[in-house]
C-alpha cells in the first residue's frame, strides 16, 4: 500500500515524472494570482521561477510556466520565446496544446497575427479535447487582426454551434458559407 501511495504522488506527463507536490504548489500559486495586482507582477514572476528552479534544466515545463507569468502580467513579448523553447523542448499533449494557443495570442498582441495563424491552423485539425473553442476563438482573433473576419466569424460560429440548444444545423451552414 505504501508504495502505491508513493507512485499516486508522482504523475507523469509529456515530460517524464514530475512530483505531484510540485504541480500542487504551482496551482497554489496560481490560485492567488489575482492577489498580486499589477504593482506586484514581478513577486508573482519570481515565485514561480522559484518553482520552475526546482524542474530539471531541460523541462519543457519550466520555460512553459514561465510564458504563462510573462504572459498573464502583460507581457506577451517576453512570452513568446518562452513558449516556443517550451515547445522546442517537446511540451505536447494538453499543455503543448496550451501553449500553441496561448502563445499565439501573444504573437498577435505583439503585432504578428500571421505566425498566429500559421501555428494553429494545425490544431483545426487535431484530436479533440476541451481546448477546441478556445482554439477557434483564438484563431478568430488572429484572422480578424488580419483583416480576415469572414474567416474569424466563421471559426466562431463553428465553435458556438455546439453549445446552442437549437439552430445548430443552421449555424454551421452559416459558418460553412462564410469561408473563402
Amino acid at each position: 500500500m505504501r508504495s502505491n501511495r508513493r507512485l499516486s504522488r508522482v504523475r507523469v506527463c509529456e515530460c517524464g515524472p514530475v512530483n505531484q507536490d510540485w504541480y500542487d504548489r504551482v496551482d497554489a500559486a496560481w490560485a492567488t494570482f489575482d492577489t498580486y495586482g499589477e504593482e506586484r507582477a514581478a513577486d508573482f514572476r519570481a515565485a514561480i521561477d522559484a518553482l520552475v528552479a526546482e524542474l530539471p534544466a531541460d523541462s519543457p515545463l519550466g520555460p512553459f510556466e514561465q510564458a504563462c507569468a510573462w504572459d498573464s502580467t502583460g507581457h506577451s513579448d517576453k512570452a513568446v520565446p518562452l513558449y516556443r523553447e517550451a515547445l522546442a523542448r517537446g511540451l505536447s499533449g494538453y499543455k503543448g496544446r496550451r501553449a500553441k494557443i496561448q502563445m499565439s495570442s501573444s504573437l498577435r498582441n505583439i503585432g504578428r497575427a500571421e505566425e498566429g495563424v500559421e501555428l494553429l491552423t494545425p490544431e483545426l485539425d487535431a484530436p479533440s479535447d476541451e481546448l477546441d473553442d478556445a482554439v477557434r476563438a483564438t484563431l478568430a482573433l488572429c484572422l480578424s487582426s488580419l483583416g480576415r473576419d469572414r474567416e474569424g466569424l466563421a471559426l466562431v460560429l463553428e465553435a458556438l454551434a455546439s453549445h446552442l440548444p437549437r439552430y445548430q444545423r443552421s449555424m454551421t451552414n452559416y459558418a460553412r458559407e462564410l469561408r473563402p
